[in-house]
């Protein structure tokens, strides 16, 4: 397969234009680190970004950085991280996941829109996104957003190309706002809660005034070959509770405080501070448990997103039904689940469970085969599946970006 290597928006440009006129579809990538999350796309060529990676202005004091799509989010995250700044939605580095080399670009970051523990507090990717520069299906350049916060530029575009996963258009550049580091963190532990007790904490946890910025919980089975920071949360075959707490200093001691005199009906609390805190979290975004190159590292991994309330009846549910472990992250309204591999990663099992409680289940992990037997993205009701064909068709009415990766038979 031919991989064209851009040097400039012009040259995006032609390459799309060039695909249009010969009606040959284009696999877009930056550094490639989420190829195997999709359907297998029908392309012939690659169009590889990843040299559009300039930071095109950065200014701390305004909270706003420009970046070009290809550069690589481990050295956005350096450079903002000099100026004790960060991405608040925690986006995920889906390397250890997926065993591919490096967290992937700023581009791939907003095309899958997959945001970390933070999502209840900061909000998504999509919620993080100023602006962006595009070259869309038909070969033309579009700018969508602008540079601060509040804009009247239009259409707010910028909201359909997160999570878009490179089907409508070639990002070329974003605007992206920064938030800065909290001072200290506190993370509350409480250990032997099974799924539905400790759904019930979370929930008292984030539904009390102390400005929770995450919780999540760690069935003893998804522990079982813990190592790093995990590795010492519990004995072995003990479930955890995390909830974290972020501020000054002051604040996040006193709301951990208080927060533990709350959540102690349900167990002993303990509590963890700063870079040990941190270090969990990192972990727990990651996916640490379900790594590529673990015990886990052969199944196939579920993102499910459900109501929060039904998350660990849910997650007991599947775990029993297909002899899988789970993790819990937003407060049980989103829940990571690995199964066993078989043929169609027990696909019509788990999206029947998710479906009767009003969720959506995405698979994120799972063999080039299994992606080609059954429905990654979940699918959609008739009308909702039309209107989203429109507004695609409205980008790429030649569907050459990326051809099949979001629906099953969609490259034919």
């Amino acid at each position: 397969m031919e991989t064209l290597k851009v040097r400039d928006v012009k040259d995006v440009e032609e390459v799309v234009r060039a695909a249009v006129a010969s009606e040959q579809p284009l696999e877009v990538i930056g550094h490639g680190s989420k190829r195997g999350i999709g359907h297998p796309m029908a392309t012939n060529a690659v169009l590889d970004v990843s040299v559009l990676n300039a930071v095109s202005s950065y200014e701390p004091n305004e909270l706003i950085i420009t970046v070009q799509a290809g550069a690589p989010l481990a050295d956005v995250q350096s450079l903002i991280d000099a100026k004790n700044q960060q991405f608040a939605f925690e986006p995920m580095d889906m390397s250890v996941l997926l065993g591919s080399a490096g967290a992937g670009t700023i581009g791939g970051m907003i095309g899958a829109g997959l945001a970390g523990p933070r999502r209840i507090k900061a909000g998504g990717a999509r919620d993080h996104l100023l602006g962006a520069h595009a070259v869309s299906g038909f070969g033309d350049s579009f700018k969508t957003g602008g540079r601060v916060v509040k804009n009247v530029t239009g259409y707010d575009l910028c909201k359909l190309l997160t999570g878009s996963w490179g089907t409508l258009a070639v990002m070329t550049e974003v605007t992206l706002k920064v938030m800065p580091k909290p001072e200290a963190e506190r993370t509350l532990v409480l250990r032997g809660l099974d799924d539905v007790t400790a759904n019930k904490a979370m929930t008292a946890a984030l539904g009390s005034p102390f400005d929770v910025s995450g919780a999540a919980h760690l069935p003893g089975s998804a522990l079982r070959s813990g190592t790093g920071a995990l590795a010492g949360l519990a004995a072995s075959g003990q479930p955890v509770t995390l909830v974290r707490l972020e501020g000054i200093s002051a604040s996040a001691a006193h709301r951990a405080a208080s927060l533990s005199q709350t959540l102690s009906s349900y167990g002993t609390v303990d509590s963890l501070a700063d870079d040990a805190s941190a270090l969990i979290w990192s972990a727990l975004r990651d996916l640490v448990p379900f790594a590529a190159n673990g015990a886990l590292g052969a199944w196939p991994v579920w993102r499910i997103v459900c109501p929060p309330a039904s998350g660990g009846a849910l997650g007991q549910a599947l775990s029993r039904a297909t002899g899988g472990d789970v993790i819990y992250d937003w407060g049980g309204g989103l829940i990571w689940a690995a199964v066993p591999p078989n043929a169609d990663a027990q696909a019509a099992l788990v999206r029947g469970q998710v479906e009767a409680v009003g969720g959506h289940a995405t698979l994120i992990r799972a063999t080039e085969d299994v992606r080609r037997a059954v429905d990654v993205f979940q699918p959609q009701p008739a009308g909702l599946a039309a209107l989203g064909e429109r507004v695609r068709a409205s980008f790429d009415p030649r569907s050459v970006l990326n051809r099949g990766r979001m629906i099953r038979g969609g490259g034919a």
